[in-house]
């Protein structure tokens, strides 16, 4: 099973990141860690370079399987969901912006928090709808360089849109594009599903990329996730794609980067 770690570009305020800025560095470290893969959160791709991110990555003989879009989100406010038509333009753009770089690297774009949350006396249906239109003009857009979308059920504390397993499906359906699927995430999934595993079994072949975080948002082997039975899981469906680390730098970031794919090979 492919096992990569999460590399935040730039300094971001997002702390579920292990390793941040400093790119040469730390795709050195993920690769003396053992990892095949780094997933890059990319605020905003005009200040990177596609070019040069796919010379680093592959002179370490990794590969980028993802590219995380939140800290849009995090850092400027963009959202698919705002009041303002500006705002949601704007979010719109960026992941658009993102094609180019994630059809380079042969990356799928995630789409987590970048929905943000419904505003302050807007619906939540209007919130969905707004979420909706927004993911059909980048589906259009990413279908035709080849690209896929993994949009993320996220828990309820962090936003009232899409927070299971059966939300996302019936998301996808109403999208409609066979270039959007699902990312799911362990440490959300822990709060929302009844069963990490059932739910994981019912997207079948819907899972675009995969996240793991323990029940604490440490790394995986320091909470109370099963992770032997969701990785026998994603084996059983046929998962093929990437296992990505997404967890809190504790104790240290070197120690949960090193701790995760230890425990996670040793299942």
């Amino acid at each position: 099973m492919k096992l990569s770690l999460v590399l935040s570009t730039h300094q971001a305020q997002f702390e579920a990141v292990a390793l941040k800025g400093d790119l040469s560095a730390n795709v050195a470290k993920i690769a003396a860690w053992g990892y095949d893969g780094v997933e890059l959160a990319i605020r905003d791709p005009s200040l990177v370079d596609g070019a040069e991110l796919a010379r680093v990555v592959q002179a370490h003989g990794l590969s980028v399987p993802a590219i995380g879009t939140g800290q849009a989100w995090g850092e400027e406010g963009l959202s698919f969901t705002s009041a303002e038509s500006d705002v949601r333009a704007a979010a719109i753009e960026r992941v658009k912006a993102h094609v180019p770089v994630a059809a380079q690297l042969n990356a799928i774009i995630i789409i987590g928090l970048l929905r943000g949350i419904t505003p302050q006396g807007q619906t939540h249906a209007q919130s969905v709808a707004y979420f909706a239109e927004a993911m059909a003009v980048c589906a259009r857009e990413a279908e035709v360089a080849g690209v896929k979308l993994a949009i993320e059920p996220l828990n309820r504390y962090e936003t009232d849109l899409l927070h299971t397993v059966a939300d996302g499906l019936a998301f996808l359906d109403g999208v409609g594009y066979d270039n959007v699927g699902l990312l799911l995430d362990t440490f959300h999934m822990n709060i929302e599903e009844p069963s990490i595993t059932e739910s994981i079994e019912s997207c079948g072949d819907r899972i675009f990329h995969f996240h793991v975080a323990d029940s604490n948002r440490w790394y995986p082997g320091a909470g109370h996730i099963d992770f032997g039975g969701v990785l026998k899981t994603l084996a059983q469906i046929g998962y093929a794609g990437y296992v990505s680390g997404e967890f809190l730098p504790l104790p240290d970031a070197e120690t949960a980067g090193q701790w995760s794919i230890d425990h996670l090979r040793s299942l």
